[in-house]
């Protein structure tokens, strides 16, 4: 069960947290330089082409393409200008720094806002000013200098309060939050939090109040803990949200103070919220807060015991959840069904609603990783850029001590500016290879989640075999071991590496299905360097099994006699090595029955497992891999296969 997922709040469902520029004109309108005689209808003209640019970008937030059509009425505005030999007038600027911020062009757009900063104070516009503050609070803040961004914000207050301008304070404290959301600093970002409800109160802006109440009281039901001021902000907010109407902070608020309910396990009180914010979110057709409070509304009946009930509701959200393609919301519903399902031993359906959770659950992972690349790669550009232009104003300043004749100054300079140039370089090889470091691991995740619906769907083949037996006995035990094997890979489906005794118990559990499913056919041994701590050292999630599973059913299984497995862990300096040795038929025979099969299956496990390791070379600079060896008797005849596998060792 989930929470709400925050960046809602910045991203549809409420917008005021990244308002769109709503410019107020003076009566002057634009500056005239060169003319003293402008035509008013030339003046109102280009004061409608700059309003109807920012509304265009007003609706670049509900995903309209604006690049195109604000350039039409830059291009227009900018025409008149140069027709009646006006100057640019300063929202103009503005209106260019945010076209040139959308498509990258970071330079320019910084410098367009400057120049709207410049020219709003010559001619005392002092809105204007404050509105290229708060855009070049939001331009350093996407950049990655948050400083900057804070000092921005900071003058726009320190503006708006000497001459009393509205709407900007509160909207300037909302950008210091989200500076201190992204660096960490909680306490700061609830105190901003604090300061706009203030701020806001005082202007009777009623939607950065509801906003601030809301985000606050957020915080303290999430990362910063407090039952009671989670409680308080959140009811301030949604007694507020009832009194002017606004069906969205009343549905988001209610089901945020269900949720703050039901951590603190008060159904009944979490119940009546989530059905409250259903009152107002599903005729307003706010699906991804409905698909949620049904969500949390199924979870809760499965506590209660009312699984009938909990499907139901779980079925709902998942409709919701559909028609916004909410995959966040998909895959946490998904995986409460398959917890309450194998709580009732309904195997069949946990795994299937477990393959369903995986599935959104990847989709949601790459669509977060996608939005995290494209954030690094703004900031990667806007960093380099800066180098550049450091490094230019390096070159220039060189120009000039050679004009003043320091001939011996400018060769000492040129080396300090090769040195800089090479660490910055080294630098950027450093930030490379670390986007290059967060991408293999990301694969590696990827390939760890494809092992486990493969390893339970071969479990399932078993008691699928034990049920057509009609042998109840053996189906009860093999069901309750695989329901502790499931329960450990649910546990671990979601972390890199785990120690090695919890790899060892589920690897154990698993040889003990297979001997009960091929009726004590093979034995085995596990043996475990007195060396290697079980619980310190730690290997890749489901890295061993496979290999252990080809040794039983392409090794051991076609031999008439009994086979015994062998598991042997050793510590090297660097790395364990896992010896996994069978005496069964070996691996040409093994060949030679597949092509009489006539298959061309490969072990999907051990390829998987494979594309693991070279992922951990990668990553770590070693040089594991897998050796097999073809074990041969006195008479040269084949005796059994040997696997080791080499494990980085992992604290």
């Amino acid at each position: 069960m989930k929470a709400i997922y925050r960046v809602l709040l910045f991203a549809g469902v409420v917008t005021c947290a990244f308002p769109a520029y709503s410019p107020v004109f003076s009566r002057t309108g634009v500056q005239t330089i060169k003319r003293s005689s402008v035509s008013s209808e030339d003046t109102a003209r280009i004061n409608s082409l700059i309003r109807e640019g920012f509304m265009f970008f007003k609706e670049s937030s509900k995903g309209v393409l604006v690049s195109e059509k604000a350039e039409t009425y830059i291009d227009s505005a900018a025409l008149l200008c140069d027709k009646n030999k006006i100057d640019y007038p300063p929202l103009l600027h503005l209106l260019k720094a945010e076209y040139y911020f959308i498509l990258n062009d970071f330079n320019t757009s910084e410098q367009e806002a400057r120049k709207c900063i410049e020219k709003a104070g010559n001619v005392k516009d002092h809105l204007s000013q404050a509105k290229a503050l708060i855009f070049l609070g939001k331009y350093y803040h996407r950049t990655g200098s948050f400083s900057q961004s804070v000092d921005n914000y900071e003058k726009c207050i320190t503006l708006a309060k000497e001459k009393r301008l509205k709407r900007i304070i509160p909207e300037c404290y909302y950008g210091q939050a989200r500076v201190m959301r992204t660096v960490g600093d909680l306490k700061g970002e609830s105190r901003n939090y604090e300061l706009v409800a203030e701020a806001a109160l005082q202007e009777n802006a009623d939607r950065y109040v509801l906003e601030a109440w809301l985000n606050n009281g957020g915080l303290y039901l999430e990362k910063m803990r407090n039952f009671g001021k989670a409680d308080s902000l959140l009811k301030k907010c949604l007694n507020m949200s009832l009194l002017k109407k606004d069906t969205a902070f009343t549905a988001f608020s209610s089901a945020q103070i269900g949720w703050n309910f039901y951590v603190e396990k008060m159904f009944d009180s979490s119940l009546y919220y989530y059905e409250k914010s259903l009152k107002y979110s599903i005729p307003s057709k706010q699906h991804s807060i409905s698909a949620n409070s049904l969500g949390n509304l199924g979870t809760i009946n499965r506590d209660l015991g009312n699984h009938n009930k909990a499907v139901g509701y779980y079925r709902k959200a998942i409709e919701q959840a559909k028609i916004v393609n909410d995959w966040y919301n998909m895959q946490w519903v998904y995986l409460d069904m398959s917890n309450m399902y194998l709580s009732q031993g309904d195997t069949s359906n946990a795994y299937i609603n477990y393959v369903l959770h995986k599935k959104f659950s990847d989709d949601w992972i790459k669509n977060e990783t996608l939005k995290g690349v494209s954030e690094a790669r703004i900031k990667y550009e806007v960093d380099t850029h800066n180098k550049e232009v450091d490094l230019l104003s390096l070159r220039l300043k060189n120009n000039r001590i050679l004009n003043f004749g320091f001939g011996g100054l400018v060769v000492l300079t040129i080396a300090i500016g090769y040195l800089i140039l090479r660490g910055y370089r080294l630098k950027d090889r450093q930030r490379i290879t670390e986007m290059n470091h967060t991408i293999s691991e990301l694969t590696q995740a990827n390939l760890r989640q494809q092992m486990n619906p493969h390893f339970i769907f071969n479990t399932l083949n078993s008691i699928q075999y034990y049920m057509y037996q009609n042998d109840k006995l053996a189906t009860n035990t093999y069901l309750t071991k695989f329901s502790s094997l499931m329960r450990k890979i649910l546990d671990n489906s979601s972390r890199t590496s785990i120690p090695l005794r919890d790899e060892l118990d589920a690897l154990t559990l698993y040889l003990d299905l297979e001997r009960l499913r091929f009726k004590d056919k093979f034995n085995y041994e596990i043996t475990v360097d007195e060396e290697i701590d079980p619980l310190l050292y730690k290997v890749p999630t489901m890295l061993i099994q496979p290999y252990v599973e080809n040794s039983i059913c392409h090794g051991l299984m076609p031999k008439d006699e009994k086979g015994i497995v062998k598991i042997d862990m050793k510590l090297e300096e660097d790395h364990i090595i896992c010896t996994i040795e069978d005496n069964g038929i070996g691996r040409q025979a093994a060949q030679e029955r597949k092509k009489m099969k006539d298959t061309n299956h490969n072990s999907l496990g051990t390829r998987i497992v494979s594309s693991r390791l070279d992922l951990v070379n990668s990553l770590y600079g070693t040089s594991l891999h897998t050796v097999y060896t073809d074990l041969k008797n006195e008479k040269g005849e084949s005796d059994g296969t040997r696997v080791e596998i080499h494990i980085p060792i992992m604290t």
